[in-house]
């Protein structure tokens, strides 16, 4: 018998693959001639570097960058060597777990630490990217990573505009003669699960603002901001789509990587399940084996169980076993 084991991490317990294996253990004991192969699996928020990069046989890499306050903070992302990939969380260098509450501010907060990241993977040879954009701590439109690659972002002095959302409202000029030429080679998938546009009532200033420590009247400013950057960027890159789904994504980065880097926004499990080709997995399995953990009405809204739920039962028609709660304690719900 074939059994395919493909859990989300237990958060706060164990990874994605610790949790397969235990699974698979408990396999193994009753049916010991089965054959059982554990996948990583994720959806694009935390843990997706360590659960990716080690699933998949890559190596995690460890550098210091410029953290969300302007300080340098240690960040680790993950490299596929035999796929020229790098596996990245925004938030390890911009996150807002970084930021202590009571120094919280998006007119502060930047992105910069993010093109350091990104750099350091272009010059170990990496050309593609999966980047997951959860729980910034920033606003500033990813103007700070777009910096750290080489953009222009200059006032009317010709001078680069201040790091965080305050520099937005000096920005008048945009140039890309200085960018880091490999970028040209890259491509991009963004691991983004949220629809917010860049401005307006759904976009990342209002919604996102206040858990970043703005208040009122800075949302209303940094709303007017990045609409100004907006219609800058739209000047030199015709393409840009403030109006997007996903652009309000981490502050705003995710308009920086779709108008400036031709980046796509998808969701993050979609992503995860096509890198790691586990349909093909799937294919070949008798029983497949999903869940986190806990189960909730979030998890039908496009959490990583789902997305192997609804490949097992494109492919068989047949039922995926979830496991929820506690390992091996819970209830088990067949589909």
């Amino acid at each position: 018998m074939n059994i395919v084991i493909a859990v989300d991490s237990f958060k706060g317990t164990l990874s994605s693959m610790e949790a397969g294996t235990v699974i698979k253990n408990a396999v193994r004991k009753v049916m010991p001639d089965a054959s059982v192969r554990v996948c990583p699996l994720a959806d694009g928020g935390e843990g997706t570097v360590e659960t990716l990069t080690l699933g998949m046989g890559g190596v995690l890499e460890t550098i210091t960058v410029t953290g969300p306050l302007g300080t340098p903070v240690e960040c680790v992302y993950g490299i596929l060597e035999n796929r020229r990939t790098a596996i990245i969380e925004m938030s390890g260098a911009a996150g807002i777990t970084l930021v202590p509450a009571q120094d919280r501010n998006p007119l502060n907060t930047t992105t910069y630490g993010v093109g350091e990241v990104l750099k350091d993977a272009v010059s170990k040879k990496c050309r593609h990217f999966i980047i997951g954009i959860g729980g910034s701590a920033t606003n500033d439109g990813g103007t700070g990573m777009l910096q750290a690659l080489g953009y222009g972002l200059l006032d009317e002095k010709g001078n680069p505009i201040p790091l965080g959302a305050k520099g937005l409202q000096k920005l008048c000029t945009i140039t890309d003669d200085s960018v880091l030429p490999a970028l040209k080679e890259c491509s991009f998938q963004i691991a983004c699960d949220v629809t917010n546009t860049l401005c307006g009532a759904q976009g990342c200033s209002a919604v996102f603002g206040p858990q970043k420590g703005a208040d009122a009247a800075m949302i209303a400013q940094m709303d007017q901001w990045l609409a100004q950057y907006a219609a800058l960027t739209a000047q030199k890159y015709p393409h840009a789509d403030a109006n997007q789904a996903g652009t309000g994504a981490a502050g705003g980065l995710g308009f920086a990587f779709v108008s400036y880097m031709n980046a796509v926004l998808e969701p993050g499990v979609n992503i995860v399940l096509k890198e790691t080709s586990l349909e093909n997995d799937i294919r070949i399995a008798d029983l497949v084996v999903t869940g986190e953990g806990r189960l909730d009405g979030q998890t039908i809204l496009g959490k990583a169980p789902i997305g192997v739920a609804g490949i097992a039962q494109k492919i068989w028609q047949k039922c995926v076993l979830l496991i929820f709660d506690i390992l091996l304690a819970a209830p088990v719900i067949e589909l």
